[in-house]
């Protein structure tokens, strides 16, 4: 295939990367998301929570989902002291050790207030107890008591989200602090457009869904899989990059950035369905590579395969460095090439196809 990540789709994925999508706010996010797609897809369905999916050839009987989730990772004020800090907790797996000096965004009625995780000098810390923990990690958003603050449109429950811009290093790593995983929401708008651009015409109804509330339990993906039903789900999210210091392979695998989708083996991955996406990448000359998990994939995967009496499900996964991080990084060619994989999984995919052991 010749280059898919055109310069338009590239600004989009820049627009959509800096727009913050809280775990439970993701509205404005997905609002660019169904705007680029728009013209691929032929209808929308949004569900209670903000979850959408976009349908290629509505009413078909056969249904088959490919999937991303479109929010990351953010804070929740929970306390304003008289002094005027802040005091947070989690909106999914955020890690308060890189919190203390970076800047945020507190998204409220009245609209962006901006703070600081403030923090000690180092000429003032000398024990072990000095380290961030949720307990001690605060904002500072210029105020002089808990009055000034609430003046500014804060209040507990008010989201917060670290204010860093996409950026691409050496021509070819986009860096970004929501690739996971709004790349994925990205990669499957592009498998989108490539459809509709190529004319590609599926014996089936595809539904491009962005889900939410992956990052507090796959939530989004629990309702919306119930609404569709569908036949078949291909789920694309990130995994971790194991090439860089201070992980273990042992633990952790033996994935790298640069060599391609990361192909996942497990329980809620359907093995015929696995087989069909290997031999498709073997027949495209996708570069491809292998992990394996436990009990569960720590995905959409998972809601879509368990969901319905049981979804013939796979998951292909980007590889990421430093996850949870403002400072997200993945390959160009990786994209692409999960993008490829996704599109030409899709073309093999025949109508009505029964992916059962048994029969």
């Amino acid at each position: 295939m010749k280059k898919i990540i055109t310069a338009k789709s590239e600004k989009f994925l820049e627009k959509y990367l800096n727009n913050a999508s809280p775990t439970g706010f993701e509205s404005s996010g997905q609002t660019i998301w169904m705007d680029y797609i728009r013209p691929y897809v032929d209808e929308f369905i949004i569900d209670n929570y903000g979850s959408v999916a976009g349908i290629l050839n509505p009413g078909k009987p056969y249904k088959v989902v490919i999937e991303a989730h479109a929010d990351e990772i953010s804070w929740f004020v929970h306390y304003i002291t008289k002094e005027g800090f802040i005091y947070l907790r989690r909106n999914g797996g955020s890690d308060h050790m890189i919190a203390p000096s970076k800047r945020v965004n507190i998204h409220t009625d009245k609209g962006i207030v901006r703070a600081v995780f403030g923090w000690p000098a180092i000429h003032m810390r000398h024990t072990k107890e000095e380290t961030p923990s949720m307990k001690n990690i605060f904002l500072d958003c210029g105020c002089s008591n808990k009055e000034e603050v609430e003046a500014l449109g804060i209040h507990v429950g008010c989201v917060a989200t670290f204010e860093d811009e996409f950026m691409v290093l050496n021509k070819n790593r986009y860096i970004g602090r929501a690739l996971d995983n709004r790349v994925g929401g990205f990669m499957i708008a592009e498998v989108a457009r490539l459809l509709q651009e190529n004319k590609v015409a599926l014996p089936f109804s595809l539904y491009i869904v962005n889900a939410v509330q992956e990052e507090v339990g796959l939530r989004g993906a629990e309702m919306i899989a119930q609404r569709i039903k569908p036949n078949v789900a291909l789920v694309t999210d990130v995994c971790h990059d194991t090439g860089t210091p201070m992980v273990d392979k042992i633990e952790n695998g033996d994935q790298k950035s640069g060599e391609g989708p990361v192909l996942t083996y497990g329980p809620a991955v359907q093995n015929n369905f696995l087989r069909q996406i290997i031999a498709t990448a073997n027949e495209n000359k996708i570069p491809f590579q292998r992990a394996a998990v436990s009990r569960a994939t720590g995905t959409d995967t998972d809601a879509f395969a368990y969901s319905n009496e049981g979804v013939t499900s796979a998951l292909i996964s980007l590889p990421l460095r430093y996850m949870h991080t403002t400072v997200e990084m993945v390959r160009k060619e990786d994209v692409e090439s999960c993008i490829h994989l996704i599109y030409e999984t899709l073309k093999s995919i025949k109508e009505d196809q029964d992916f059962r052991y048994l029969k």
